[in-house]
């Protein structure tokens, strides 16, 4: 039976996009990634922390109760954990907090891989301190074999057992409830199945679907999808979903807006989907907010499927486990 429910709602409050279940919890479809808050883009006015305040609090309030997040989300002295607790501390009895792991940030701010396992449980613990909580709802092992991102190299090529044992110890030990990764291939993700997944965080979007063998799996054992990149822009090889002639029809005869449309698109595509798009700005979160109520009948999901995709990650689904 899939983890997805049928409600909507959880204590009094409309979950936007619908619930479904996330390492035991239940959550909105719709959820926010804080990396945006955090992280100054070239181009981009830097987000105050009033602002990422206000962004935070409003989307709680809106329903949103899965905030994904991570220690090297900003710098050393400032970043995304930092804006949640501020922000939403003490937290909803309801909210699940999703880190990651895998990288950190060096004293210069540089993004460094961190892969050991001695390196995982620090910077679990390094979550658990700056968010101010004893338990992390979730843990996603970010692996560094390919693209997008830093990749591994010397001492932190590590198997991916050795990275497992050390998360399954630190879930054993209540520190965590449940175990994510991020950025594998099928056969990796096959491979990991015995230690229990909780989610897998890959790029996916109607212009990437590199990792629609990684989703079948996903499908096949009920695991939650949660796919970063939703709309193809983040990477100058992916163009943006918005644009694609296909979804801009779709959201013309709609009435509503092309980002809607891709949102709606991957809701449709996995009933266990949990969306995470990240933003500073209140209009563009009432926008993804809405996008939950939109509905794509079978012509415009085959139309938006016929888009094809583009190679992300598919170099690392040869069979081997690094």
């Amino acid at each position: 039976m899939s983890a997805t429910e049928t409600a909507d709602t959880t204590a009094g409050r409309r979950q936007p996009g619908g619930a479904s279940t996330l390492a035991g919890h239940r959550v909105a479809r719709i959820g926010f990634g804080v990396m945006q808050l955090a992280e100054h883009r070239p181009g981009r006015p830097a987000v105050t922390a009033e602002a990422a305040t206000a962004i935070l609090r409003a989307a709680v309030d809106s329903g949103i109760n899965h905030l994904d997040t991570a220690e090297f989300y900003g710098t050393r002295a400032a970043n995304a954990n930092d804006l949640i607790r501020a922000a939403l501390h003490p937290y909803p009895d309801d909210l699940v907090l999703a880190t990651k792991v895998g990288a950190e940030r060096d004293a210069a701010n540089a993004l460094l891989p961190a892969q050991r396992p001695e390196q995982l449980r620090a910077s679990v613990e390094a979550n658990l301190a700056r968010l101010g909580v004893e338990r992390l709802a979730v843990v996603n092992l970010r692996r560094l074999d390919a693209a997008p991102g830093i990749i591994a190299e010397g001492d932190q090529r590590v198997d991916l057992d050795s990275q497992l044992a050390e998360l399954v110890a630190l879930r054993d030990a209540g520190k965590i409830d449940g175990i994510g990764l991020s950025n594998v291939s099928a056969a990796q993700l096959r491979h990991a199945l015995p230690a229990g997944i909780a989610c897998v965080q890959n790029s996916h979007s109607p212009v990437d679907r590199a990792s629609e063998p990684v989703l079948d799996l996903c499908r096949e054992h009920d695991i939650a999808w949660v796919p970063f990149c939703p709309l193809g822009s983040a990477f100058p090889q992916w163009p943006k979903v918005a644009d694609l002639p296909a979804v801009r029809t779709a959201a013309a005869a709609l009435g509503v807006t092309p980002v809607q449309v891709g949102i709606a698109w991957h809701l449709a595509h996995y009933a266990d989907t949990l969306l995470i798009a990240g933003t500073a700005d209140p209009a563009h979160l009432a926008e993804n907010i809405a996008a939950g109520e939109v509905r794509l009948d079978a012509e415009t999901l085959a139309a938006i499927d016929a888009i094809g995709a583009i190679g992300a990650i598919d170099a690392i689904d040869s069979g081997a486990v690094v």
